[in-house]
């Protein structure tokens, strides 16, 4: 009788200056490394960073008073970070991205139009964060022109990214450091300040309740809007791996940093006053002499973001099935969100907002049925081989029946149905769309819930 052959030994493993072998196929057992803390430092690094500064500035733009804010970037942020961590659990278990992962309940043709959507939103976001950190650059460097500063921070992220994986989870790490020391300063000195916040108010406002809803649904949709990477940082993690410590240090990790910044901006806008329109410069202004270094930690917070969406946006090209590696894509990736930086320079407050707001859109159905998918149909458990190759139109139709329900709720610039006008404007739509389409998925589904999860 032979000897069982012993496995082979990684060929990535954890190496950091060896650009990453695999895409978007099921990580080998071999590969599996790491533990779910190393989830903390990744996430908090990732949302230390100015689109969260510069979300704190919409409630104070829209005349919410302070602990309104507070309260709804509360509720925002948990309901928004628990999705994040129940799409983070499904790393470990499947060892796929999570546009991948999401064949399992929609197919892998099923898979192309979220793989899609993924691909524009995470275009969109390194948009917002190179933008913003090319405004920074400008104040420190007064003498570089938009484009010039935009390029600059486009390539250096670029080039970070190539590396992949591990490089990524070790410059969040530095970053979530760095990051966290600097913004603490910031905060400090912001709370030197805190007669003059308590003493602010804002302009009365005829629906209150409508401004609360807008700006918890904005902060519910950023957060949420890094769902669809989350199984792309934890995938790595042994396959072993426990739900509960994936959706803890997950949680905790983005819930922490995103909550954080956000409040520190919008005490940040309320010393700004009238000068607020711009977040980086009302930064600097209001930090009095540590405002070029609080400019710096903006700037590093974006590269720490972006280095999350464009990685993730190679991986979604790939679950699209374009046959090109993932250096390329990241690199097309790259040139793609520069033209639309120097294209959104000229008017980013309206881009900003408009983009966040259309972003939970597409997301919260498609979460929904996920979780039905592993959390309640599989039992978290996924079976081997490939999942089916073309559509699984229970899905399909469980989502589009939670975006069309979901309809008049909308209320954006473009459209706003007719329960949201009613309303004055504020948007519950994320949240009718994630009951509908997981309630009907459920309900396609439930004959096999209590069966075999190899079955389909």
């Amino acid at each position: 009788m032979q000897p069982a052959a012993a496995p082979s030994a990684p060929a990535y493993g954890e190496r950091v200056l060896t650009v990453e072998p695999y895409s978007i196929e099921r990580i080998p057992e071999r590969e599996r490394h790491g533990r779910p803390a190393h989830l903390f430092p990744l996430w908090l690094g990732a949302n230390l960073t100015i689109a969260d500064f510069a979300l704190g500035f919409l409630p104070v733009g829209l005349g919410l008073s302070l602990g309104a804010t507070v309260a709804a970037l509360v509720v925002g942020n948990v309901v928004g970070g628990a999705l994040l961590a129940l799409a983070s659990a499904m790393g470990p278990r499947t060892g796929q991205p999570q546009m991948v992962a999401g064949r399992w309940a929609f197919g892998r043709t099923g898979g192309y139009l979220p793989g899609a959507l993924n691909w524009i939103s995470t275009i969109g976001w390194f948009t917002i964060n190179n933008i913003l950190c090319a405004f920074g650059l400008q104040l420190l460097w007064p003498s570089v022109s938009f484009p010039v500063a935009a390029l600059i921070l486009a390539s250096v992220q670029v080039l970070l990214t190539i590396f992949g994986h591990n490089m990524i989870h070790l410059y969040e790490r530095i970053m979530s450091v760095m990051l966290g020391v600097l913004f603490l300063i910031t905060t400090i000195i912001a709370a030197g300040h805190a007669g003059a916040v308590a003493a602010w108010h804002p302009l009365p406002h005829a629906a209150p309740l409508t401004l609360f809803a807008i700006v918890l649904s904005a902060a519910f949709s950023y957060i949420a809007s890094w769902a669809p990477y989350a199984s792309d940082y934890s995938r790595y993690l042994p396959r072993t791996t426990g739900v509960g410590p994936v959706v803890g240090w997950t949680f905790l990790g983005a819930v922490v940093s995103s909550l954080w910044l956000e409040v520190l901006g919008a005490v940040v806008a309320i010393l700004a006053g009238a000068a607020a329109s711009n977040p980086i410069a009302s930064l600097h202004a209001v930090m009095g002499g540590f405002g070029a270094v609080a400019v710096v930690a903006v700037i590093l917070g974006g590269t720490a973001a972006d280095a999350l969406n464009l990685y993730s946006n190679a991986l979604s090209a790939r679950s699209l099935d374009i046959p090109v590696s993932r250096a390329v894509l990241t690199v097309a990736a790259g040139a793609v969100g520069l033209a639309l930086s120097l294209y959104g320079s000229g008017h980013f407050s309206s881009f900003y907002e408009h983009f966040l707001l259309l972003l939970g859109y597409w997301v919260t159905p498609w979460l929904a049925i996920l979780f039905v998918d592993f959390f309640v149909v599989r039992r978290a458990a996924v079976p081997e081989g490939a999942p089916d190759a073309g559509i699984r139109w229970g899905a399909v139709a469980s989502y589009a029946l939670g975006i069309a329900l979901s309809t008049p709720f909308i209320a954006t610039p473009l459209y706003t149905g007719p329960l949201a006008a009613r309303w004055g404007g504020a948007d519950f739509s994320y949240y009718v769309s994630f009951l509908a389409a997981g309630i009907a998925y459920a309900l396609l589904r439930g004959g096999t819930a209590g069966g075999s999860t190899a079955q389909r």
